[in-house]
């Protein structure tokens, strides 16, 4: 192998399995250039998959299954099933066939090593997948994507020089700009009753769950600022070609929101939008809030079209959508980190997964759960402390419901994992943490729950205390890996693994903005949005919007809570395309500098 490849590897952070190095030492990266017309865009937004007929199955080659991950070889192209989990067809056909070790998943275009019984990451597979998933959208072909984006490079190495930090500097407008904004612009009608941008949505039907959840993201102060700065012009987006685009429908609402009115404004035409992306969730039927935040986050990223190569790789210990640099993800996507240790030999396994929300479950009633006293577990955790321990005979608390998610846990002997040192299925401990803070983090309390064995549904209303000013510093990786190994931790930063570094300088310590909440029964029930505004709380109840005091909200029953942080720095990797680049960059200082359109002062108001 080249020392191109090492260099590329090493500034990525990553260290190949022996059987990837000994097949690029055999065939080198010419093959994944073939393998690049092989692949085509895949129906789900950021994802590729093996070219086939429309009405092509693919199948084992050894037992016939259609369902299921399948893997194709990447020598002979023999499809195996992952099936039996003791003896997988993939895998035995890689140990009858000495060097087939590597296949690709036949629906998801990801690399795989049958001997390792993992994913793996290889960065010229990485370029081939993300031509084949481009090149349709860009209008052109994988040659030209290979010409903008060479394999052989030093791309990687660049890109961690350019995660280095630069100085802020603010948006000082020309003569001709201010001309522009007088004779463009509308002065706003000033209320003195009602902060700015404070407006009723009229429930156009069962609707509460979309109000609630969209007066929550108007006052999240990041994507405010966005909207509001015209990063994302609807006019010039749909000028280009008419489509489908929640993030054009949201900056409508954004200029009805901010536009000085306080009548009610009813958001019809985000309904409809919102339910041609979501058809299995359209209706006039009750929906879930945390369902229709995810399903938005999801919509407006997919027509955003600026996803990052490495978010297309959020398996095998990638960044994922932490990297992405569309809006949603910029403002609400976080990395957990996820560690399984064996119990026989202590090899730990880690892998990372990107998050836009964290779901927590709700602590046990008094009685339902002994103390947390394992002596193995006690071992692993150092010594931490657990507040959802001793909490379990008060009243449930966001803090006790963070130590619950975030304390080691003994894997059931159904859930062996495969141990890498043992080469053989081990009990293990499985211990959750955050690897990386988004500017705005999104609580989720798992209030509704279904058996699946009674066929039954109910919904918990137990109370839920949560606090105003929260620290996330012991509930990140780096407090939790050193709380159990001590002073035998070594230091990691993003230069050695690829990954933002446990050391971030975004600040742990957040502010409470947005509570929403759920009242009544699961089928009946009635959502709700409580505001922080300049210092004072309101209520959002569909058209109705009053002003309450702490207390009010504190009692609420609080479903999904949003958090921001505190002091926000500035990079220079926080710059995002804008969708008008022909007016923020015409004398190339706006679009040049815009931080989300002034990160550093953006929780001024809150």
């Amino acid at each position: 192998m080249g020392s191109k490849h090492k260099l590329r590897w090493a500034a990525e952070g990553y260290k190949p399995c022996q059987h990837l190095l000994e097949y690029r030492l055999k065939h080198g990266a010419e093959s994944f250039r073939v393998l690049q017309k092989c692949l085509r865009a895949g129906g789900t937004p950021g994802r590729a998959c093996i070219k086939r007929e429309e009405k092509e199955v693919p199948r084992c080659a050894s037992c016939g299954r259609a369902h299921g991950r399948l893997y194709a070889c990447l020598l002979c192209a023999t499809i195996g099933c992952w099936s039996p989990p003791e003896a997988p067809h993939a895998r035995l056909h890689a140990q009858t066939a000495p060097g087939h070790d590597l296949a690709v998943d036949v629906d998801r275009a990801e690399l795989f090593c049958c001997a390792c019984s993992d994913q793996v990451y290889d960065p010229d597979f990485d370029r081939a997948v993300i031509g084949a998933q481009s090149a349709p959208l860009l209008g052109g072909t994988a040659k030209s994507y290979e010409k903008e984006h060479p394999i052989n490079g030093k791309d990687a190495a660049d890109c961690v020089k350019r995660r280095r930090g630069a100085e802020y500097k603010p948006w000082v407008p020309t003569p001709g700009e201010q001309l522009a904004l007088r004779q463009g612009s509308t002065p706003l009608k000033e209320d003195e009753s009602l902060p700015s941008g404070l407006r009723g949505l009229n429930n156009l039907g069962n609707t509460c769950f979309m109000n609630s959840v969209l007066q929550a993201l108007l006052h999240t102060p990041p994507l405010r600022n966005y909207f509001l700065s015209d990063r994302h012009n609807r006019a010039i987006c749909q000028r280009r070609a008419p489509h489908l685009c929640l993030g054009c429908d949201m900056d409508t609402i954004f200029s009805a929101a901010f536009s000085g009115e306080r009548t009610p404004y009813s958001p019809a035409q985000f309904l409809y939008s919102w339910w041609r992306h979501a058809a299995n969730l359209a209706g006039y039927e009750q929906q879930d809030a945390h369902e229709f935040f995810i399903s938005t986050v999801d919509g407006i990223h997919a027509n955003s079209g600026t996803t990052s190569p490495r978010a297309r790789h959020s398996q095998g210990g990638r960044a994922g959508d932490v990297d992405c640099r569309c809006i949603v993800h910029h403002v609400f996507s976080g990395l957990l980190r996820s560690d399984v240790t064996c119990t026989v030999c202590g090899f730990t396994s880690t892998t990372y997964d990107p998050c836009v929300d964290i779901s927590l479950d709700l602590e046990p009633d008094i009685g339902t759960e002994k103390l947390f006293v394992d002596p193995v577990l006690n071992g692993e955790s150092g010594g931490r402390s657990s507040r959802a321990a001793s909490s379990a005979f008060s009243a449930s608390t966001l803090l006790g419901c963070l130590d619950r998610f975030t304390r080691p846990e003994r894997l059931g002997a159904n859930e062996k994992f495969f141990c890498q040192r043992c080469q053989t299925r081990q009990e293990s401990i499985k211990q959750m943490s955050v690897r990386k803070l988004p500017l705005v983090l999104c609580f989720h309390i798992k209030r509704f729950e279904h058996s699946s064995t009674r066929n039954t549904s109910r919904k918990v209303d137990r109370y839920v205390q949560f606090p105003f000013f929260l620290d996330m510093l012991p509930y990140l990786s780096s407090s939790i890996v050193r709380s159990r190994h001590g002073n035998r931790l070594l230091s990691v930063d993003s230069e050695e693994t690829g990954l933002p570094s446990m050391h971030s300088p975004f600040s742990s310590e957040f502010e409470l903005f947005a509570v929403v909440t759920h009242s009544g029964k699961l089928d009946s029930g009635h959502y709700v949005c409580f505001l922080r505004l300049s210092g004072r709380w309101y209520k959002c109840d569909d058209a109705w919007v009053t002003r309450v005091s702490e207390d009010v909200v504190r009692a609420s029953q609080g479903y999904m809570l949003y958090y921001v942080q505190k002091t926000l720095s500035y990079k220079a990797s926080d710059l995002l395309p804008s969708s008008t680049p022909d007016i923020l960059d015409k004398n190339g200082k706006h679009g040049g500098y815009s931080c989300v359109s002034g990160l550093p002062s953006m929780v001024n108001g809150v």
